[in-house]
């Protein structure tokens, strides 16, 4: 019997070996939390579609933080619930904001040990839920610029380390960076929902964020979840208008677009583990389905191995208590 020369499970056979010769690796500061945060004083509302997620006060959130730092997460994604909501969302502008707030305790508390990541977004501030100002029952593109813009200026001044823009208005990046730039913010780094598709993973999300939209959709914003070549023609106008970071969103079903944002720009590359990826995962675990931190693991390396160098998770947590045993 001819037995083959090359076999290459002989460096399968000693966990040492292969580990070391492990072509993907998880680091802690791989990873973004994201929070939720809501009005008044030591209230948690568990999300009950996201288990072991939670809204939090800013008081409550600002010893989540401490926590997150302490188990080796090093960044923060903020989404806000505010006590009320407008049309526009121009409520999300206001210096004295709900994630205005979380900042500044944040920066009080922690100073610069944590690095906070300020999404810029409409859904949970209009009335409607929708990420912009209505016009003729659609999102008028141009109307909304203005409000992500004046929503980014107020976010960097109350002390966001980054800006991350998710609401997939065309310009949104150009404009952002032009009033940043204007107000001397032109070291605030813009991470850009580059490439958002109009996903159903979001559910969970919206429940959280209380930003489920009142009509219609978002389909003629967000990305058609067949087309990836348009995905690359939106991140390359991102990066033109002055992304320092581009995004895919989601992560798990979208790893060929992770994979083609890598390699076809020399760019910082993040990716959403969104919620009902998370969701799917905690459901299996508790029914016993599945090996729920084996699959946790698995998830992150496939993002890890398609070509994130940043990976936002609800697992940032639970992922560096495996990787710091």
């Amino acid at each position: 019997m001819a037995f083959p020369i090359t076999r290459l499970r002989r460096l399968r056979k000693n966990p040492i070996l292969r580990d070391m010769i492990s072509e993907t690796h998880l680091e802690l500061n791989d990873f973004i939390m994201p929070l939720f945060v809501c009005p008044g004083t030591n209230v948690n509302n568990p999300i009950s579609s996201m288990p072991g997620n939670s809204q939090l006060s800013v008081d409550l959130l600002v010893e989540e933080c401490k926590r997150i730092h302490d188990c080796g997460v090093s960044s923060v994604l903020l989404f806000g619930i505010p006590e009320s909501k407008d049309e526009h969302g121009h409520v999300a502008c206001s210096d004295d904001g709900i994630v205005q707030k979380a900042i500044r305790a944040i920066k009080d508390t922690l100073q610069n040990k944590l690095l906070i990541v300020a999404d810029v977004c409409n859904c949970e501030y209009t009335t409607h839920g929708h990420c912009g100002t209505i016009v003729d029952g659609d999102v008028h593109n141009d109307l909304t610029l203005e409000t992500l813009a004046s929503q980014a200026l107020s976010l960097a001044k109350a002390g966001a380390d980054v800006i991350a823009p998710s609401d997939m208005m065309d310009g949104r990046v150009k404009r952002i960076r032009q009033i940043l730039d204007e107000n001397s913010l032109s070291n605030i780094p813009i991470m850009s929902y580059s490439a958002k598709y109009a996903s159903g993973f979001y559910g969970p999300f919206r429940e959280a964020a209380e930003s489920a939209p009142k009509f219609g959709d978002r389909r003629s914003y967000q990305m058609n979840p067949a087309n990836s070549d348009e995905a690359m023609r939106e991140i390359a106008l991102d990066i033109e208008e002055g992304a320092d970071i581009v995004m895919v969103k989601p992560a798990l079903s979208y790893l060929d677009i992770i994979y083609r944002a890598k390699h076809e720009f020399n760019i910082p590359v993040a990716a959403y583990n969104v919620s009902g990826e998370f969701s799917m995962v905690k459901a299996a675990g508790a029914n016993g389905w599945i090996d729920e931190e084996r699959i946790m693991m698995e998830v992150a390396t496939s993002i890890k191995r398609a070509g994130a160098d940043i990976i936002i998770t609800y697992f940032a947590k639970e992922i560096t208590a495996v990787l710091n045993r």
